[in-house]
């Protein structure tokens, strides 16, 4: 069951408060609910805000899906042919986890296969603050793990984790099962919270939601932007932004469309490179058109898109 809240104290009732950003999987600043191929071996892959997804194997297929009952969204994978292994996982923030540290935390969650009938759950803390490594090579200290005995029907499951003090640096919670060859695997209404526990999803509302999601990534689509001439070959450019990033972002899937100067003279863009250069003092994200023949110091207005992520 899922149930609505905007602030963590009612009447002196105290509200779980999730750790987890998007546990509901109503974001999905990147693909709008469009399938997405996770790559067998490959780098970790974002897929609904704050959540990575990695397989082993062969190609999985991951899309967030319409829920049921009270419940708006869940996330699910399809299954394929030599797949070995299916992770989803999120990286918390040490700011927004540093709390949990000593003490016990639930982690609960509905889950669903059509084939398998064993989740795995394992929670680490990161060794530098903030810094967890890649999936090759890792850079986190195991908290502890467990398994759901799962079927075809969603059902709601919880865990109690004990979290050691050292945990100040940040969590990771990673979900995981075996050779999916067919069938799905669904995930929803996703929550860690302090202390023992046995509570209903209790969702933020979209606007809170949203707002915490793009800290860590923001869709640059259709974006365009004032700049300068830096030199003769590239243009700087100031984009204020929903909310302040976390860090200076890795661009993807980008595109300069436009590049006209001030007195409307266009600039071929064919070789034309958008790059991320820093987050300025104003919270402004600030990048780059490279690969431009351009009057150093002179203003330009350029359009472009891409996706921004700030994440960990």
């Amino acid at each position: 069951m899922t149930q609505k809240v905007d602030t963590t104290l009612i009447s002196g009732l105290t509200i779980p408060t999730n750790v987890l950003i998007n546990g509901a999987m109503a974001i999905d600043q990147r693909n709008a609910g469009a399938a997405q191929t996770i790559t067998a071996g490959a780098a970790l892959a974002y897929t609904v805000d704050r959540w990575y997804g990695y397989c082993t194997g062969a190609n999985v297929t991951g899309q967030r899906v319409s829920g049921s009952g009270s419940t708006q969204y869940r996330y699910q994978f399809t299954g394929a042919a030599s797949v070995t292994a299916i992770g989803f996982a999120q990286r918390i923030e040490a700011s927004n986890s540093f709390h949990l540290a000593g003490s016990i935390a639930t982690l609960s969650l509905d889950l669903a296969n059509t084939l398998l009938t064993t989740v795995t759950w394992t929670a680490y803390y990161a060794n530098t603050t903030d810094t967890f490594g890649t999936l090759a090579t890792p850079t986190r200290t195991l908290i502890g793990t467990g398994t759901f005995t799962v079927n075809s029907t969603v059902t709601r499951y919880n865990t109690q984790i004990t979290i050691p003090a050292a945990a100040t640096t940040g969590i990771e919670i990673v979900l995981s099962v075996g050779a999916q060859t067919s069938g799905t695997w669904t995930i929803g209404n996703v929550q860690l919270e302090p202390g023992r526990s046995n509570n209903n999803f209790w969702a933020r509302s979209i606007g809170t939601e949203l707002a915490l999601c793009q800290r860590y990534g923001i869709p640059l689509n259709n974006s365009s932007a004032m700049g300068r001439g830096s030199g003769t070959t590239s243009v700087t450019l100031a984009i204020p932004t929903p909310v302040v990033l976390r860090a200076a972002p890795i661009l993807s899937n980008t595109s300069v469309t436009i590049l006209t100067k001030y007195d409307a003279t266009a600039v071929s863009v064919g070789t034309a490179t958008l790059n991320p250069f820093s987050i300025d003092g104003t919270g402004a994200l600030r990048l780059s058109i490279s690969g431009v023949t351009v009057v150093d110091n002179a203003v330009y207005w350029a359009a472009f898109s891409g996706f921004a992520s700030s994440e960990l």
